[in-house]
């Protein structure tokens, strides 16, 4: 690949990326001057990106959506992403097969050589262990109905069926505010203010039947937490049936315990290399043995139920291996 095709594609990255670049970080960046940046983003308007410049001192740059599609261009990183996000795409949402196998078919098409072989070497199955229990798929057509309304902020309308009814058992429709789709456990959310109950209200998109029209707009309002991820893990805490629960102190990594704490763990960061770990269980000694699972140093930081579980079973363990 030429420096100058090189940059361009380094250059496209960027600017989808992020809504606005100023032009001097641009160049600070791309490593060259404001000049060469301005050269580039002429070059890419040639290609059918619809490039949007502002002057002044803080000018900048702005990728727009365009009224045709124009050559997607992926550095390697996002090819291998986007392969990868394909095929698995099938796993929550119906609908959408052809389409994802088609999607991927065309990516692989017109990758070089050396990218395909990546992509071919990622091959992925994959294996749902939710998949008798609690990992449902939802219809694409509905998801998209209820993601049209939360961009455009207007009121939705839906019919919702209750635990283990059939689709002709839905209660009179809801009105709602949506304000976030998320994914919890294998399944897809709506998070919304419901009009008639004047509360927060989360709704599973599977139980969910989008009504059309939709209602006026709205302003949207504030969640009841710092953010979705809190507001979501805090209220799924709260219905956990678990009897037992305790914290715990890792000397390890947040991000390397998340991976492997499961969906109804608490992961909190408290230095680059310690954790505040959360976890519940069915037993005290069930859990004490559930923190003893990862690879790390740890202190037991509460309750006293649990520290007393795992004096037992360091003398249990200790009793086995002698």
């Amino acid at each position: 690949m030429s420096e100058t095709s090189a940059r361009l594609l380094s250059l496209l990255s960027l600017l989808q990326a992020r809504r606005d670049w100023p032009g001097a970080l641009l160049a600070e960046r791309l490593e060259v001057s404001p000049r060469t940046v301005r050269r580039d983003v002429d070059r890419l308007r040639d290609l059918g990106y619809p490039v949007r410049a502002s002057k002044g001192p803080d000018g900048g740059y702005r990728l727009d959506a365009g009224a045709d599609l124009p050559p997607l261009l992926f550095d390697d990183d996002q090819a291998i992403a986007v392969a990868v996000a394909l095929q698995t795409a099938t796993t929550t949402v119906t609908g959408i097969e052809e389409g994802a196998l088609r999607a991927l078919a065309t990516v692989r098409q017109v990758m070089p050589a050396r990218l395909r072989q990546r992509v071919d070497a990622l091959q992925v199955t994959t294996v749902d262990k939710y998949a008798d229990s609690r990992r449902i798929k939802v219809d694409s057509d509905h998801l998209i109905a209820i993601g049209t309304a939360l961009r455009a902020r207007e009121v939705l309308r839906f019919d919702y069926a209750s635990p283990g009814a059939t689709d002709e058992e839905f209660v009179p429709p809801r009105k709602v505010e949506p304000h976030h789709l998320v994914t919890w456990g294998g399944r897809w959310y709506l998070v919304a203010w419901d009009l008639d109950r004047n509360d927060w209200r989360t709704f599973r998109v599977d139980r969910m039947l989008p009504k059309t029209p939709t209602g006026p707009r709205f302003t949207p309002r504030e969640l009841p937490a710092p953010d979705i991820s809190t507001y979501i893990s805090d209220r799924f805490r709260s219905q956990n049936q678990w009897p037992c629960q305790g914290t715990a102190i890792l000397q390890a990594k947040a991000s390397d315990i998340a991976r492997w704490a499961g969906h109804e763990a608490l992961v909190e960061e408290l230095t680059p290399t310690t954790c505040r770990l959360t976890l519940s269980a069915w037993s005290w000694t069930g859990l004490a043995a559930t923190f003893g699972m990862f690879e790390s140093d740890l202190e037991f930081e509460s309750p006293k139920e649990l520290k007393d579980a795992a004096h037992q079973l360091a003398a249990r363990y200790t009793s086995a291996a002698s």
